[in-house]
């Protein structure tokens, strides 16, 4: 156990039986425990495997390559279509827990030899991601809004792409776009997990929780 991820299960929260079975059961598999995101993450030879985290309606176990890992009892859920590599198991009790220990165990297990045999995740490249018709008008028209988002990684990319793109009305998705691009000039990515530091003048609304957005930095 690490210290300093201790305050994690110490607060008083909807959760705090179910994240510390989780727990137990993570630190039986031979992890080591540190704190990411603000969350507790789990790992191997410095590779992340696992993490606990939690939400209003379930807490999950959070597989960071989900994705590369056979599921016999069909237990690993894709959180949104545009998650490509990890995966979750959901508990909205600790009975359940109780009862998927031995094959979480093992999917724990399996997780690790995916990680000692270097195996990889693949991707789809931010060009196979179709840009909402309000952003690429956007884009279309201001080249200094172009240069500046082609200036970006790709995975901060893909972030835009995935943000813009969840309302479902068009007029939704405009006023989305232009809360986040004031200054048309830079971009700053802001939300739970991660903030690019290359702009200090805007911020981009932030994305709440519940709004799962996979980037690859």
């Amino acid at each position: 156990m690490n210290p300093k991820v201790d305050f994690f299960f110490s607060k008083d929260t909807k959760w705090q039986k179910e994240y510390e079975k989780l727990r137990t059961i993570i630190l039986d598999c031979g992890l080591i425990e540190k704190l990411k995101w603000g969350c507790p993450c789990y790992m191997f030879e410095n590779a992340n495997i696992v993490l606990i985290h939690g939400f209003k309606e379930y807490c999950a176990l959070l597989f960071f390559k989900g994705a590369l890992l056979n599921d016999p009892n069909g237990i690993l859920i894709q959180q949104t279509k545009n998650v490509q590599a990890a995966r979750q198991v959901r508990f909205t009790n600790v009975r359940e827990i109780v009862k998927l220990e031995k094959t979480l165990k093992a999917y724990i297990y399996e997780a690790i030899e995916v990680e000692k045999a270097g195996l990889k995740v693949k991707l789809k490249k931010t060009s196979e991601y179709k840009i909402p018709g309000e952003f690429q008008k956007k884009l279309s028209k201001s080249a200094v809004l172009k240069t500046a988002f082609n200036a970006l990684t790709p995975g901060r990319q893909r972030g835009y792409i995935f943000y813009f793109s969840q309302p479902k009305l068009s007029k939704t998705r405009e006023a989305r776009i232009e809360k986040s691009i004031p200054c048309r000039k830079e971009f700053r990515y802001c939300c739970s997990e991660l903030v690019d530091s290359g702009c200090n003048s805007w911020s981009m609304p932030s994305v709440g929780k519940s709004e799962t957005v996979e980037v690859s930095l």
